[in-house]
């Protein structure tokens, strides 16, 4: 839901607080605590720092990304446990440690179920530092860098009207709820997609450059608009607001294809039009395998920009297969497995699975 400038700043106080983030369920760094894991987690051998929440609570929603943070800073110290309650799901547990509103975060010290309520602003710095002077620990929140391309009025025209990229823009304020709600998961479609090239995810401080917003219509914030190679004039993006959302748009307008983690799917490196002549290949006797390749070659000939350098591994692996013999490629595939499950460059991780997907079609 959109909101003009006038209204947003009636309610800017209400949704300021009201705002930010799914749910804390999405955190990766944060120990999910139940009633069956509670008591082995916490009280133990390390103080720990609980946040019983609900997954409908505005707050806690705004918290996410502040304690998601906390949790990713503190993954690694061994004396110090990040965790959260879901008091929906668990509310007993809840009531036994007086949680009457959400979010509630508590501090476990070191080997007892005794809590200290935490009352200090709900910052991931001003969390680190109590949970610093309480669990004894020096750690400093990490600072990742965004994945999300600024824009300004100096680079606006440059990035956005590039005739070789696909651009998402958000047009935000810095005050609007709706926007700091937007941000985090924002972040992450800017992470997901930040190794094709030629797909931009990208923002602009529409209230700083209130001259661009007025140039694209952009009248209530978050406005999302996107701009294809082929209309820079752009289009109004008006899909939903969760990851998979921007994730599958995104597949479906630029030709990419990658889940929220940013990992290639399993069509990756498909090109359609040469699934007949590879399976002429693989039917095909030793003898007759050369005149399908030739034709093979023909065909990746015709291919234009991404379509013509994955039509290139289908060659390759096909010119394999006429050396190496019909269990090339299931050995190949074998192999590129044992390297994706190794500690790999995301690069590489890329490289190694459009392979082991065009292979599929040999094996």
């Amino acid at each position: 839901m959109k909101m003009s400038q006038s209204e947003s700043q009636i309610w800017v106080l209400v949704f300021g607080t009201l705002a930010l983030l799914v749910s804390t369920a999405l955190a990766d760094d944060v120990v999910v605590l139940t009633e069956d894991n509670f008591e082995k987690e916490v009280g133990q051998d390390r103080g720990a720092l609980v946040e019983f929440y609900a997954p409908w609570c505005g707050h806690c929603k705004k918290l996410a990304p502040e304690y998601e943070k906390l949790g990713s800073s503190f993954k690694k110290a061994k004396s110090v446990l990040i965790g959260k309650v879901d008091c929906d799901e668990h509310k007993s547990l809840c009531s036994k440690y007086g949680v009457s509103g959400y979010p509630t975060i508590q501090w476990f010290p070191k080997g007892s179920l005794e809590p200290k309520k935490y009352e200090g602003p709900r910052t991931a710095e001003s969390l680190a530092e109590y949970v610093n002077t309480e669990g004894g620990t020096n750690v400093k929140i990490a600072t990742v860098p965004s994945s999300v391309l600024e824009l300004s009025a100096d680079n606006f025209d440059e990035v956005v009207l590039d005739e070789t990229k696909d651009v998402l823009v958000e047009f935000y304020a810095p005050w609007c709820g709706h926007c700091k709600n937007l941000a985090p998961t924002y972040e992450k479609v800017a992470a997901a997609f930040t190794l094709e090239e030629n797909v931009v995810i990208a923002n602009l401080d529409a209230d700083k450059h209130r001259d661009l917003a007025e140039k694209y219509d952009v009248s209530g914030f978050p406005t999302l608009k996107f701009f294809p190679k082929n209309n820079k004039a752009g289009e109004e993006y008006e899909g939903g607001r969760d990851l998979e959302d921007f994730v599958n748009f995104i597949n479906e307008k630029c030709g990419t294809s990658r889940d929220g983690k940013g990992q290639l799917l399993a069509k990756a490196g498909i090109v359609p039009t040469l699934d007949a002549l590879v399976k002429e290949f693989v039917a095909a006797s030793d003898g007759e395998k050369k005149v399908v390749y030739s034709k093979l070659e023909e065909e990746v000939e015709k291919l234009k920009d991404s379509a013509a350098r994955h039509g290139k591994i289908y060659l390759k692996i096909a010119k394999n297969s006429l050396e190496k013999g019909a269990s090339y490629a299931k050995k190949e595939i074998e192999r590129l497995q044992r390297m994706l499950e190794k500690s790999i460059s995301p690069a590489k991780a890329d490289e190694f699975t459009l392979k082991k997907n065009i292979l599929s079609l040999f094996a």
